[in-house]
């Protein structure tokens, strides 16, 4: 073990430290009047919506009840802790930030039978919306989107939204990933606030709800279901699934209503779902992989409302390959060359500046030769997972960490000394994972619920990781199990680095200090059941003048770098 390079890595808060003020090239470009105008939604894509991305005025108060006056203004999407916000100010435990904006409303609408639903990317981490004075809704979580109709809050004329926050980072105990207020070492500047797309979309009263999609590899099979609210009429329903190039026709089908019009007029609204089971010929089965990422575009109509959507052809595995267990794709060996991608930028933080920045990290990394990225402690917009399906990278993805304070000596340092011990460590003993608050447990599962809710849709993702290096890890085998249930299409990495209790699909190892041992032992334990992941390696930094220095180990050239990956 090198302890030399052991000991430099220990986690020191620098704070104080004055930070240099760096800027990316993709947010030097940004224009205040076209922030992310991007669909954001394209998973579930209408054929329009409005952008309500730009300057909102804000406040920063220790009191809860409406600003008297604004500060000034904030570039939204950007937290206020970002140099793109224009902002640049630490909300803190106990503070308020308040935002507000006018919302440009077409009353024609209004009188069209259509509702309006406001869409917020995501909030960190306690959010109350109003609109014209009113609450609309509250919401808890930081990384999940909030979507809420506020038709029945609308007013003639000029309508005020305003949003209240309040985020108490690390003091806390909910998931915040490495956001912590004494930033340092392998953690980073806390952000708050709103720091994802916000829009909205009218939709007809009548309109498709939500549309699932599961394919089945071994079978050539892909089961779609469409849930739609029936309020004013019985339009029929129609789906068009095509190839993969637009070229041809997989499917088409039309469907009329089950219900009858008396029975929607008596209820006001009703709910049905269609099913629709598709078998797929040889000639027209084209799997993704990450060399040939095919998705099907699918295009579904209901009277008035239309979406389109997409979906792949892959399955995720862990097989036997020469009599070790191996992870496969499309039941073929796969070696997994990744990334961590934790997502941050100097200049918007957990925000990337634009849509061509999201795009810049996929492809270049695809240039040099990954196929995977693991998504590290945050979840990500609907955007980049989607640019993920189209581009042909895999993801793992990770759940975000909470809990208390964590005990660095034992979570950290004791298994990169001694990380045959952690693996015989309990992670029911919840005091030394500070994981004491049951509350707070409970709340932490719901949001990995909603987590695998929100991305299952994305084909490009392998890989489910609930807990990282033991912060704020508790329950991991029944944790792991819950996942299987929920989504049995996906592998899992129950406890990547350590403190492994022996669930999941793989032997996942942080080495970074060590000879690398692939623990054929462990292979045995479990049947050969379980792959051997590597999930965290590397941490090389090279200081560059005008950046911070960083990384476990610091190299003073580039072309050390190179020696040290050869």
């Amino acid at each position: 073990m090198d302890f030399k390079d052991a000991l430099r890595s220990i986690i020191k808060p620098h704070n104080e430290d004055p930070l240099e003020r760096l800027t990316t090239p993709f947010g030097e470009a940004l224009s205040k009047d076209k922030v992310l105008t991007e669909y954001p939604r394209p998973q579930f894509e209408r054929p329009s919506y409005i952008n309500l991305n730009g300057l909102w005025d804000y406040a920063i108060q220790p009191k809860k009840g409406f600003p008297d006056r604004y500060d000034g203004q904030i570039l939204v999407p950007f937290s206020p802790e970002a140099i793109l916000s224009g902002v640049e100010r630490q909300l803190r435990p106990g503070e308020y930030l308040w935002y507000r904006r006018l919302l440009p409303v077409d009353e024609m609408d209004l009188f069209n039978d259509s509702r309006l639903i406001l869409h917020f990317g995501a909030i960190d981490y306690e959010a109350d919306i109003f609109l014209n004075g009113n609450k609309v809704t509250s919401h808890r979580g930081g990384y999940l989107p909030i979507d809420c109709d506020i038709t029945d809050f609308l007013e003639k004329g000029e309508n005020e939204l305003t949003v209240r926050v309040s985020d108490p980072s690390d003091t806390g105990f909910q998931s915040r990933g490495k956001q912590i207020l004494k930033r340092g070492g392998i953690f980073y500047t806390a952000q708050s606030g709103i720091w994802q797309t916000v829009w909205m979309e009218w939709i007809p009263a009548t309109h498709i709800e939500h549309i699932t999609i599961d394919p089945d590899f071994d079978r050539q099979e892909v089961f779609i279901e469409v849930d739609t609210t029936l309020c004013d009429a019985l339009p029929m329903l129609r789906i068009c699934v095509m190839t993969p190039d637009a070229k041809q026709v997989l499917f088409r089908q039309s469907l009329t209503p089950k219900s009858n019009l008396a029975d929607v007029h008596r209820h006001h609204a009703q709910s049905q779902s269609y099913d629709f089971t598709i078998s797929i010929p040889d000639e027209l089965f084209f799997p993704w992989t990450p060399e040939a990422p095919a998705l099907y575009p699918v295009t579904v109509t209901l009277g008035r409302d239309e979406v389109k959507t997409y979906f792949a052809l892959r399955t995720y595995t862990i097989e036997l390959s020469e009599d070790k267990p191996v992870f496969c794709l499309n039941h073929k060996p796969c070696f997994l060359m990744g990334v961590l991608d934790q997502g941050y930028w100097s200049d918007g933080l957990m925000t990337a500046p634009s849509d061509e920045a999201l795009l810049y990290d996929i492809t270049t990394m695809k240039k040099l030769g990954f196929n995977m990225m693991r998504k590290h402690l945050k979840i990500e917009s609907a955007r980049w997972y989607y640019h993920c399906d189209r581009l042909g990278m895999i993801v793992c993805q990770d759940m975000i960490n909470g809990g208390g304070q964590y005990r660095m000596p034992f979570i950290n340092y004791l298994p990169t000394v001694c990380p045959s011990l952690a693996r015989h460590i309990s992670d029911q003993a919840y005091h030394l994972f500070a994981r004491e608050d049951e509350d707070a447990r409970d709340e932490w599962e719901e949001e990995l619920a909603d987590m695998i809710d929100y991305l299952k849709f994305f084909p490009s993702i392998a890989i489910w990781c609930p807990f990282n290096e033991g912060w704020g890890q508790f329950d991991s085998v029944r944790i792991a199990e819950s996942i299987r249930a929920q989504d049995p299409t996906r592998l899992i990495d129950a406890a990547s680095g350590w403190f492994d209790q022996g669930a999941g699909d793989f032997i996942s190892v942080h080495n970074y200090f060590r000879r690398l041992k692939v623990a054929a032992g462990e292979w045995k334990k479990h049947k050969k059941s379980r792959a051997f992941f590597l999930s965290e390696y590397g941490g090389f930094g090279c200081p560059i003048d005008g950046h911070r220095r960083g990384g476990r180990r610091t190299q003073q050239r580039g072309t050390d770098l190179r020696l040290q990956a050869l």
